[in-house]
């Protein structure tokens, strides 16, 4: 079968020929449709990424879209190493599988669950969101916040602050649902975190770390209060993936500090997560950016900069 190929680390996935998968016991066999190259797959095919198993050469990208043999169309993570979802077919597990419902199509739900279910995960799983909450989402002009504008408003917040650099970006996420923005290119953002959190902010996502992170931490620690502790939530490293946090800021305040990510949430209820935001995706109408290329120009495509838009690789046979 054709796939996009990764031979050696930090290499481009090459379209090539690979090994048919052969279904074990109880497996699936998946003809791909379209998978999305995501940071994800990125930082598993350079190598980088913490879940990376280390076999080489393998199929890259990580999930997808495909239809099983009785027609059904499903959504499928995490193929058995050395394979991925950049091929034209994958062997699957029942439990790694997802529904795809009618009224989304294959570019959208390749497109939306990795960045999609990085809020909801952290929202539903980690944070415990409850309706009406507050929630600061911190780097939202990527596609990943946009999405987690849209699922936040979704499931009942009070209020919505949204920050990050790009001044357009920015003003299209009050029509996705922010009520604030923040420009973190702005000289008075610390003064402006503290005026938000006075007001009163339930959870943070951040999808940052760095500077800005740095900020809100502090300006959660000067107005968190033990009845009613800020959850802060670490989704993405962008801006930088450590920084200074002193310890006083963690024993004189009430906040709860927690990441959201493989290995944050069992396997079950990540399947769980990923379902409840693909059945809900076309109903709720939740809007991303897509860019699409063919399986065989896998090599330009992964080099390729779309900015906010989502690279879908799509699969013929």
């Amino acid at each position: 079968m054709k796939a996009a190929i990764v031979t050696k680390t930090g290499e481009t996935p090459a379209f090539s020929d690979f090994q048919d998968p052969i279904p074990q016991a109880g497996e699936q066999l998946v003809h791909v449709r379209a998978a999305a190259i995501s940071q994800l797959a990125r930082a598993r095919a350079s190598g980088t990424h913490y879940s990376f198993e280390g076999i080489y050469p393998f199929i890259a990208g990580v999930d997808g879209v495909g239809q099983l043999q009785d027609g059904r169309r499903v959504y499928f993570a995490f193929p058995k190493a050395p394979y991925g979802a950049m091929a034209q077919q994958v062997a699957m597990s029942p439990e790694k599988l997802a529904p795809v419902p009618d009224d989304l199509d294959d570019i959208t739900a390749a497109a939306i669950v990795n960045p999609g279910m990085s809020s909801w995960m952290a929202l539903r799983e980690r944070a415990a969101f409850q309706p009406g909450e507050t929630v600061l989402i911190n780097g939202a002009t990527g596609s990943a916040g946009q999405l987690a504008v849209q699922i936040t408003r979704h499931m009942g917040a009070k209020r919505i602050i949204a920050t990050g650099r790009n001044p357009q970006a920015l003003s299209r996420l009050k029509t996705l649902g922010a009520d604030h923005v923040i420009s973190l290119t702005d000289d008075d953002v610390p003064a402006q975190f503290a005026e938000v959190f006075e007001a009163g902010i339930d959870i943070v996502l951040d999808y940052l770390w760095g500077s800005s992170a740095e900020q809100i931490l502090n300006a959660a620690a000067q107005t968190s209060h033990p009845a009613d502790p800020t959850r802060f939530v670490q989704i993405g490293s962008v801006s930088n993936g450590s920084i200074a946090l002193p310890a006083a800021a963690i024993r004189s305040s009430a906040i709860t500090l927690m990441g959201s990510g493989i290995g944050s949430v069992a396997p079950d209820r990540m399947v769980a997560s990923i379902k409840e935001l693909l059945a809900s995706a076309g109903s709720a109408g939740f809007q991303i950016a897509t860019t699409t290329a063919p399986l065989s120009d896998i090599a330009t495509a992964w080099q390729a900069n779309t900015g906010t838009d989502r690279m879908v690789i799509t699969v013929d046979g």
